[in-house]
């Protein structure tokens, strides 16, 4: 077990990196393997997840070679992937697994889906679902994984499918298993959620008069061999640094080329109703993802209300938002978040843990918490990291602001999405 004090941090000043975005990667290296031709990743994260999908795929005859963070994958088209000889293993990677899942459902071999014990605890009939309406052979295990497809020789057979909860991988997974369906599989949004695999495949969307995005998808929309130069840095990675930098005084940070895909970003608007001193520059485009450079600065924080469509595009950051509603003036209210209980852990019962011993007031409510905020009230302490990397982060972001000394356990786990994290924190800080 690996442990990491922070103290109260001096103020943070200078230019970081952020690994590249996840999501993207993801789905950028799945998409190469579908593929027919050479795609290059340049930027490639070296972080577990990202790895944990090359692995699969290369366990499924996928030729990829690595140049430093430059990756080529060299695609078998939608029809060549191989029986693995042994059940595939994703890691602690829910994204790698859900993804895949959508892919192997239309594939004529028999396979088997697994993971590390975290990913073996997290729900997956949520994906199964869909998939047995298209007429695939899904097997689970108590409802998690490891996730049995039995293969089959005739397409999937195409569906509509209206999302029962704003989640990208399981959108995901049905889109990528239209790809082996006869017919236009329709994929039903109420609510929006990041959006990467539709803009990969360009995807034809209808927008109907309620506002609902229906995205359709046939066996005609394979991916095309490209090349990512680079992979935009990964918003969620920044988030931490973007907090760490508007918390603690006298800092400013500027972080260059972080994917600022608008269904990623909702932090952002969340951080500046709070107060934030944020700004974006340089703005630009890669392979339909958009991409820039954001600046954050010391400023005083008051709590607000965040809920409803607001919370899918800031999912990911609600560990730290709640770092930056303990030092906000006032209380802050986060509803609708019912979906961090079944992350890598229970991460509101996990931050509300965190907080609390660091002296913060915080109730927990079903879907959310109530945070009382009080930057003076934040005192060292030592913290569980449950092995999850954005509690881990989360924690190292409190621990700048507290009095005293501050140990994370297991604060290893930053690794799975920010293996840099500690060093460029400490490196900040001059």
């Amino acid at each position: 077990m690996s442990t990491q004090t922070v103290s109260r941090a001096r103020p943070l000043k200078g230019t970081a990196s952020v690994p590249a975005d996840k999501s993207v990667s993801h789905r950028a290296a799945l998409l190469a393997a579908l593929s027919d031709g050479r795609t290059t990743l340049h930027g490639f994260p070296r972080a577990a997840d990202p790895q944990s999908t090359l692995s699969c795929l290369r366990q499924l005859g996928v030729s990829i070679d690595v140049e430093g963070d430059t990756v080529h994958i060299d695609g078998v088209g939608l029809h060549g992937l191989q029986a693995p000889s042994e059940p595939v293993d994703c890691g602690n990677s829910g994204t790698t697994m859900r993804l895949l899942a959508g892919i192997l459902a239309g594939q004529p071999f028999d396979s088997t889906l697994t993971g590390d014990e975290s990913l073996r605890a997290r729900p997956m009939e949520r994906i199964a679902t869909p998939l047995r309406q298209m007429d695939a052979a899904i097997r689970l295990t108590n409802g998690t994984a490891p996730i049995h497809i039995s293969g089959r020789a005739e397409p999937l057979h195409a569906i509509t499918y209206r999302l029962p909860m704003a989640s990208a991988q399981v959108k995901s997974c049905v889109l990528l298993a239209g790809l082996y369906a006869e017919g236009t599989t329709t994929v039903v949004e109420p609510v929006q959620c990041r959006d990467h695999t539709e803009r990969m495949l360009d995807l034809p969307i209808e927008v109907d008069d309620s506002d609902v995005r229906h995205i359709h998808v046939t066996s005609e929309d394979g991916p095309v061999a490209t090349t990512w130069a680079p992979l935009p840095g990964d918003f969620s990675s920044a988030a931490f640094l973007l907090v760490a930098a508007t918390l603690v005084p006298e800092s400013e940070v500027t972080i260059a080329d972080v994917g600022l895909n608008p269904t990623r970003t909702g932090l952002l608007d969340v951080l500046q109703a709070m107060g934030a001193d944020l700004t974006v520059t340089d703005r630009t485009e890669t392979n339909g993802e958009p991409m820039g450079t954001i600046t954050a600065r010391y400023a005083a924080l008051e709590g607000i209300t965040v809920e409803g469509a607001a919370i899918p595009n800031l999912i990911d950051e609600i560990p730290v938002l709640s770092v930056a509603a303990a030092c906000a003036e006032g209380t802050t209210v986060i509803r609708d978040a019912a979906e961090l209980r079944v992350k890598e852990t229970d991460r509101l019962e996990a931050i509300a843990e965190v907080l609390t011993r660091m002296g913060v007031s915080v109730s927990e409510q079903e879907d959310g918490l109530t945070i009382v905020g009080d930057a003076n009230a934040l005192a060292g302490a030592t913290v569980r990291s449950f092995h999850d990397h954005r509690i881990a982060m989360a924690a190292g972001v409190a621990g700048c602001v507290a009095e005293g000394e501050t140990t994370i356990q297991n604060a290893e786990s930053a690794r799975v999405s920010f293996p840099a994290f500690w060093d460029v924190l400490h490196r900040l800080q001059g």
